[in-house]
This record gives structure tokens, C-alpha cells and sequence, in this order.
């Protein structure tokens, strides 16, 4: 009985360690570059501050041209009305 407690006990184990091993926290070299992305925000969703606000989440109208998000590097200018200066 205690043989098989021990082989389930290390079964478990193994597999715990395995699921954790794809769940490690990436380190900051992994880490994608991201820029600015401004006027393709939906209202609301912005990720920072804009010229008439100091929150995220505030951004007032669909495609305000000084709301931005964090896109990947080198996506902004292929979103149709993104530029990565704020316009104005």
C-alpha cells in the first residue's frame, strides 16, 4: 500500500512540475517592444492619459486623435488612422 501511495505521490509531482514549467513568468528580455498607437481608440479605452484627461479608461469619443494604446512595435502604421504622434 505504501509503494503505491509513494508511484501516485511522484506521478502527481511530475505532472505539477511540468504544468508549471510552461507557466513560468517571462523575464524582461522576452518582454515585446511596444509603442504608442494614437487615434484608433474606442471610447473608453484608452491606455493613458490624453490632452483633456489624466486617466486611462477615459477617453471621450471613438478615434480621439490624443488617445493612445500600447500596440506592438511596427503595428501602428499599419492600423488605417494610427499615426505614433498624437494628432492634432
Amino acid at each position: 500500500m505504501k509503494r503505491k501511495t509513494t508511484i501516485m505521490t511522484s506521478a502527481i509531482a511530475g505532472l505539477i512540475a511540468l504544468g508549471a514549467s510552461g507557466t513560468a513568468p517571462a523575464s524582461a528580455a522576452e518582454k515585446p517592444e511596444v509603442e504608442k498607437c494614437y487615434g484608433i481608440v474606442k471610447a473608453g479605452k484608452n491606455d493613458c492619459q490624453t490632452s483633456a484627461s489624466a486617466c486611462a479608461g477615459t477617453s471621450a469619443k471613438d478615434g480621439q486623435p490624443d488617445s493612445w494604446i500600447f500596440v506592438p512595435k511596427g503595428t501602428c502604421d499599419k492600423i488605417v488612422g494610427g499615426t505614433t504622434s498624437p494628432k492634432g
